[in-house]
């Protein structure tokens, strides 16, 4: 950590969110809030046929409505330079955009309606009328071709491990084998899917929401045929990514389409329903758990075997598997993928993808093999604690897992809990239950640039093409860039969310702090050190000469680090010099060599309390306490928003979410949010996120791990362990409904 970073004011401190009165007050401005003069309406009309093809859309009766201007379909569809199914990488999915008739799965886009009005491309779609060649389709996990993928998540091994599993599941005095499933979950954020593009020549501007500017810049540039510097894409604010946002959709590129099309603006915004499909979710699983322990409950084998459903058209493989790779030290590990393909909409990432149905499996196995073993499920979590990544064996870059265990038992009172179940209840009769769950998340960091202006009246303009989509972005970034600077927060001007700024990286995979922020924190580093080459090499500055001594940043002034009574203001140095501004640029770099030496990752603990009625078996979660160590805090207030979010997600996962398909028309029957279930008010119970104090200095320059993505990891396993306590049933599929505990 740098001697400036170290007099900083504002890293640390709980400050409220910069955005926060324009976003009460209305002023903030959505994709959808974006009305180009001359825009027309788009609506996208889908199949309602999970395979097969188009045969007949009724184009002339759209068209003849008043109001339309245009309909595209595969017979009109603008030309593009590649092919939305060509991949070169694995972070290139297919993308339906109308280069054929064929139906791939239920809600795939198969035409566009541009009018005048919403209402008219709305009923201009309904007219289109579609008939189809429909074949049978194939949508159940395990129904279809089963393959082993070449790779899991973002890029991970398919199988990994270490020691003989067999050997040590015959040297166990105690062996559990279970099987859990967890459903599929859709994306539903609050903003959906948009685009408002405008061309002008081959030029593009375009309002979207995106966790990726430049990713989405990127791919926009190849399908369209153009450079990347003639793409202008503007996303200040999203309401929610949670990952479907990481990868520009289709629906988003057909509303760009449209637009070319007609020679007009376009605005195209998904409807609720058109989310079950076209923009990606979480894909079902099927894990099988194998795991011997000695009777001291230390672990002789574990083997974690995932089966889970993808596309029959394209690839992304829920990556269960990794929670067991890193969390528990066990003589044996063996983790294994397998994959089933299906008449569905491609899955993608989904917030803490793979480690969030992952540990689901995980944390239930542990409880229920500490009920074989006659343990608590702390003190059998203790006794298997990894001092070490268990497969590779590289050090910890920090963990303070031990201290969010003892902190949230504490804070919970675990140490009352009876170890049967069916032990406690309320004053109104319910049963009442406690579990734990451990979590963890990979504290990962990519590529980053941003630019840093000090202007000549002291005040400062910082630039990346970093998103904020609801995580506080817009103040965090801005309080490094504040320390960075020694400058008070209010000194700072904060520029994101356009892609003609420098590539902040992507919103996602709990990375967008410590890549943005380590790029502003070396920008504003780059900056001083013009500042401070200026005054130096200044015969009039007091500061002159100071170059071996080096000088410290604090309220907007150099000062000599050996003499702090020696020092000038920015302003001075900028004056004196006749320059309006100095400006530099930073980069994080996104793999440092310290990731080759160390295991880096949050870890923390969750205790859940649950009350379940004994006759209707309705489940409340009354009670969350989440214990978390992710590195350096910039921002407690907004950390703990995050923890809650990811909690409340766990609640979801646990007790919710799932998609329910007709296996007959392959069709999502609950696309909407009435009966497709998510939290709401009601169903949050008292949460309490603890911040457990971690440095590690190997992580980032900053210390920072992301808090994006832990906080469902253990939650929903807990909640899933809490409501066996109540009620002594053991439910192994996902989500926990009624009906589940009344079998």
């Amino acid at each position: 950590m740098s001697e400036r970073m170290r007099h900083g004011a504002s890293i640390g401190q709980p400050l409220t969110r910069r955005d926060g009165p324009a976003k009460v007050t209305g002023a903030a401005r959505y994709s959808a809030d974006f009305k180009p003069e001359g825009m027309l309406h788009a609506v996208m009309a889908v199949s309602t046929i999970a395979r097969g093809r188009v045969t007949h859309l009724d184009v002339a009766a759209a068209k003849a409505h008043p109001g339309v201007v245009d309909v595209m379909t595969p017979e009109n569809a603008p030309a593009l330079a590649k092919s939305p199914d060509e991949k070169d990488n694995p972070f290139t999915f297919r993308l339906d955009l109308l280069q054929n008739a064929g139906v791939r799965y239920a809600n795939q886009p198969i035409a566009v309606v541009i009018a005048e009005t919403l209402e008219a491309a709305t009923e201009g779609a309904a007219l289109l009328a579609p008939r189809y060649d429909a074949e049978v389709p194939e949508v159940e996990l395990g129904g279809g071709e089963i393959f082993t993928p070449s790779s899991v998540g973002a890029g991970s091994p398919t199988e990994e491990g270490a020691g003989d599993v067999a050997a040590g599941l015959a040297a166990a005095d105690t062996r559990l084998e279970a099987t859990y499933e967890t459903a599929a979950q859709y994306h539903n954020a609050l903003e959906p899917h948009t685009s408002v593009a405008a061309w002008d020549g081959d030029r593009l501007t375009l309002q979207t929401p995106t966790q990726a500017l430049w990713i989405a810049k990127g791919r926009l540039a190849e399908l369209f045929g153009i450079p990347p510097e003639n793409i202008r894409i503007v996303s200040h604010f999203l309401g929610g990514g949670f990952g479907s946002k990481g990868f520009i959709a289709a629906p988003q590129i057909l509303g760009i389409m449209a637009a070319k099309l007609v020679g007009r603006p376009v605005k195209l915004v998904t409807r609720r329903e058109q989310m079950f499909g076209p923009v990606g979710h979480r894909a079902s699983t099927r894990q099988t758990l194998k795991l011997g322990a000695k009777a001291d409950g230390g672990l002789t084998a574990l083997d974690h075997h995932t089966l889970t459903l993808t596309s029959r058209h394209d690839d992304f493989v829920e990556a269960c598997g990794l929670i067991a790779r890193h969390l528990y030290a066990a003589d044996a590990i063996a983790t294994t993928h397998a994959v089933s393909r299906a008449d569905i909409g491609t899955p993608l990432f989904m917030r803490a993808p793979g480690e969030a149905p992952g540990s689901v499996a995980v944390e239930s196995a542990l409880d229920e093999l500490a009920l074989e073993l006659d343990m608590d499920p702390l003190e059998l979590r203790l006794r298997n604690y990894a001092e070490v990544e268990p497969i590779t064996h590289r050090p910890f870059s920090s963990k303070a897992l031990r201290e969010c265990y003892a902190q949230g038992a504490e804070r919970f009172g675990w140490a009352k809990r009876p170890k049967q179940p069916r032990q406690m209840r309320d004053a109104h009769g319910l049963l009442v239950g406690w579990g734990m769950g451990t979590a963890t998340y990979p504290a990962g960091m990519m590529q980053g640039e941003a630019r840093a202006t000090i202007r000549a009246d002291g005040t400062a303009l910082v630039e990346t093409a970093a998103q904020d989509m609801g995580q506080g972005a817009w103040t965090v970034l801005a309080q490094i860039a504040a320390d960075g600077l020694g400058l008070g927060l209010d000194a700072v001007d904060l520029r994101i969310g356009e892609s003609d700024l420098p590539n902040g990286g992507l919103a996602g995979g709990s990375t967008g702090t410590a890549t943005a922020g380590s790029a502003v924190h070396a920008a504003t580093q780059a900056a001083l050190a013009e500042l401070e080459a200026l005054a130096v090499n200044d015969r009039a500055s007091p500061l002159y000469g100071a170059g071996n001594a080096g000088t410290v940043a604090q309220n907007g002034r150099l000062a000599r680090r050996d003499d702090p009574t020696r020092s000038e203001s920015f302003s001075e140095i900028l004056a004196r010099a006749d320059k309006a501004s100095v400006e530099a640029k930073g980069t994080g770099a996104g793999e440092p060599a310290s990731r080759k030496t160390y295991a880096m990752h949050a870890h923390g603990a969750v205790y859940a309390e649950v009350k379940v009625d004994p006759d209707l078996g309705q489940i409340r979660v009354t009670r969350l306490v989440g214990a978390f160590a992710a590195g350096r805090i910039v921002n407690p207030r907004l950390v703990r928003s995050q923890y809650y979010g990811g909690m409340i997600w766990g609640v979801s996962l646990a007790l919710h979410e799932h998609a329910v398909l007709d296996t007959r028309s392959g069709r999502v029957m609950n696309p909407n949010l009435a009966e497709y279930h998510v939290p709401v008010n009601a169903d949050v119970p008292s949460l309490e996120a603890i911040l457990v104090e971690e440095h590690d200095p190997h992580v980032n320059p900053l210390g920072i791990k992301g808090v994006g993505e832990i906080g469902i990891t253990g939650t929903a396993g807990a909640i899933a362990n809490a409501v066996w306590h109540a009620t002594g049933v053991r439910v192994r599929h996902f989500p926990i409904t009624l009906d589940k505990l009344l079998t």
